[in-house]
Parts: C-alpha cells; structure tokens; sequence
C-alpha cells in the first residue's frame, strides 16, 4: 500500500510538472537507487525470502537480489571496501528510487499558489484559538497571532485543514471536536551522522537501508544516504532517536505535558505503562557517544572515520497515542487522518511514512470531508487528469501500473 501511495505522488508531481507548476524536476526529485543490505547467514536468508515473495507481486517486479560479492560491490563500492568477505551478505536493489526533497517542492508548490489572487500565504504567525460556530456557511472562528507585528487577526473558514507535523495534535484538542477525544502524542527525536568528507560523499550514489535491531522501534532502521541538497551532495547515516517532551523542532519542553487532557489521559498511562522497553530504548539511544554511534556507522562503513562525521539533530515527529479497549492506549507508527463528523475540519496525525505519501492523504481528506463534491464530474475529471490512477487500483492492476510508471520515471527524468 505504501508503494502504491507514492506512485500516486509520483503521478500528481509529474501533472503539475507538465503543466508548469513545478519546475524542472532535478530541482526536486532525482533518481537514486534503494537498496536493502544485510550480513549474516540468518539475515541473508530472510532478506531473499522478502525478496522471492516481493518479487510476485507487480509493484516489484523490478526488484533485484544478489549474494555475489562483485555484484554488490557493483551497487555500493565504497560500503564493500575493507569489508569481511567470509561473511554471508546480500542485498536487494531498485533502480529507479528517488530522493526527494521535500523543501524544495513545497516552495515550489506556494509560489505556484501565490499566482491565484485568491490564495493567501500567511508565515510567523501561530494560531492561538480555534472554536465552532453556530453558521453552516462558515463555521470556524480561527484566531491567529502575528509574531512579528505581535497582532492578533480573526479568520472565518468553512473548512481547516491541521497540518501542521507535530503541532497538529495540539490544535486538534484545541477544536474541541468530539472525535478528537482520546487521541495523544508520543514526540521522538530524530540524530543524523553527517560526513564533512567530499572525497567520501562522492562514492556513496545510494541509499542503503539495513535491518532494525531486535525490540527496536520500526523508525530506528538504520540506512546510508546519499542526498541532493541545495544541488549539493550530501552523505547522512541514521537515524538516531532520542527522547524529548518537544512536539517541534523548535517548540516548548512542555509540549507533551500541556497535550494531557482528560479526555486522553487514560490512552497516555496505558501506553506509558505498556511501552516502558521503546522508552528506555530511546533514552539509551539520546546518551550514546559519539564512537557508539559510529560503531553502528561502521557495520555500514567499516572505512568510516570519526573525524569525518558530525552528530545533526533533525526534526521532530510525534507517533499517534489512540484508545485501546484492552490495554487503554496503544501507540502507532503510522499516520492517521482524524475529522469532524460534518467534515469541516480534518487533522493529519502521526510521523510515518510521511511526506512520500502525502498525496494519497490528501485524497483521503477529499473523500472524507467533501463526500458531495467528489461525486461530482467536474471533480471526478480534474483528479483524474492530475492523478491518472484515480478510483483504479494500482495493487490489482499490473498493466495500470506499467503504463502509469513508465510515464512518470519518464516526464520526472528518473530513467537516466
């Protein structure tokens, strides 16, 4: 499903590419090959088991396995270096994996919507209170503080959309919806190694995941990247989780205090009962030293230098805390769509897979909350001319997808 999802992106960015509303795709979006690496005779066996029931199904019939030491030396040269060859290894590989940068998109992205007269872009700005109306027109009062000029401004909408990463929950509890209730937010903090090394970063030209640790959280999966930033190279390895009470990269200390309410209190103590080993987990991961995590880099990197490696912190993410009947809460690694019985307001919660698939989230959004609209032909046609899949199953449909795939790696330049 979550390949499925970013086709959809895929397939939304390249419309809007050929429109004019994004601009060169390089400037956003370029091809990198993803891998899935392991060592160790139990490891190998379980990677080629996913691989041959991967392999089966359309979406990955592109994928490649190889045991062969020349073969993966040929995918990832400088992770093979110096490396114990008496040891069992294997990887899968795709060649047509991509690195996005989401920054840059988005820019994109408003200042293609600051084109329309009727599109407003307001930044420094915090929303301070939001409360429901009685009118059926326009049913939201939002107060918004300006930061800068320290004034306070009143909008009416007739929808709001929270989409706001950490801070989504924060505001949802602050609507007061009644499907909001229970609902609570676990915040982790994401470390990255950074290599300074040019002479390094210019033989990593993939991103190589390995396999979480037994009892590790899904988030903490450790894989090299090379990345495009700014048209530059980089070269990160992580990441690291560490645990913090921040719902923001730059929010407060007491963001996970001030998100205890009645309402969800009972989900919090269930999961803070229930998830003592992902707390202690992460409380160990914030005080390694520096050599620890470059012996985890190692396992990647056997080459790999400490003085060639800075310690960044990245941003924030906030995992979903939910009701459970059995054990009070439950915490999730996933994201979720919550909205009002009317659907005039919808959040997106949680952290993971994030961005890749925010297309297929924003749909979902679509059919929740304008049910009526989406009916209707003139929606019908503009989604399915900017997202050629729309109301078709690419999980089901094999020729669909080829069709769909060929003319997105295409128009998104990923072929070379």
């Amino acid at each position: 499903e979550i390949n499925a999802a970013f086709e959809v992106s895929l397939q939304l960015w390249s419309s809007l590419v050929e429109v004019g509303a994004l601009e060169s795709p390089h400037t956003f979006i370029n091809k990198t090959p993803h891998l899935s690496f392991v060592w160790g005779a139990q490891n190998v066996a379980f990677l080629k088991q996913r691989f041959t029931m991967l392999k089966q199904h359309h979406l990955f019939a592109d994928m490649q396995f190889s045991e062969d030491l020349q073969q993966l030396n040929t995918w990832m040269p400088l992770m093979m270096h110096h490396r114990d060859n008496r040891t069992p290894m294997a990887a899968t590989y795709v060649n047509y994996g991509t690195d996005v940068n989401f920054g840059a998109l988005t820019r994109q992205l408003v200042a293609h919507l600051k084109r329309n007269p009727q599109f407003t872009l307001m930044t420094n700005a915090r929303m301070n209170k939001i409360r429901k109306l009685k009118t059926t027109a326009q049913p939201w009062s939002v107060s918004v503080l300006d930061l800068i000029t320290k004034k306070n401004a009143t909008l009416h909408a007739g929808f709001v959309f929270l989409g706001a990463g950490g801070g989504a929950l924060p505001l949802l509890q602050k609507s007061k919806i009644p499907e909001s209730a229970g609902y609570g937010g676990f915040p982790v903090s994401g470390q990255w190694l950074i290599c300074q090394n040019e002479a390094v970063i210019h033989q990593h030209h993939v991103k190589v995941y390995g396999k979480a640790a037994v009892g590790a959280p899904p988030m903490s999966v450790p894989h090299l990247d090379t990345r495009l930033i700014n048209g530059k190279p980089a070269l990160l390895f992580g990441p690291f989780a560490g645990f913090t009470t921040k719902f923001l990269k730059e929010g407060s200390r007491f963001d996970l205090a001030k998100s205890i309410k009645a309402k969800n209190i009972k989900s919090m103590l269930g999961v803070s009962r229930h998830n003592m080993d992902l707390t202690k987990y992460l409380v160990k991961e914030a005080f390694q030293t520096h050599e620890q995590r470059m012996s985890a880099l190692r396992d990647f990197l056997p080459d790999a230098k400490s003085e060639d490696w800075q310690l960044a912190n990245a941003g924030q993410r906030v995992q979903i805390i939910k009701k459970c009947d059995e054990k009070w809460g439950k915490l999730e690694f996933g994201t979720e769509i919550v909205s009002s019985q009317d659907g005039s307001l919808a959040a997106l919660l949680g952290a993971s897979p994030g961005a890749s698939v925010s297309v297929k989230a924003m749909i979902d959004v679509l059919e929740r909350c304008f049910p009526q609209q989406i009916r209707t032909n003139q929606w019908q046609t503009k989604l399915s001319t900017l997202i050629p899949s729309y109301g078709k199953s690419l999980i089901d449909d094999s020729n669909l997808l080829n069709t769909i795939r060929q003319h997105t790696l295409h128009t998104l330049k990923l072929t070379v």
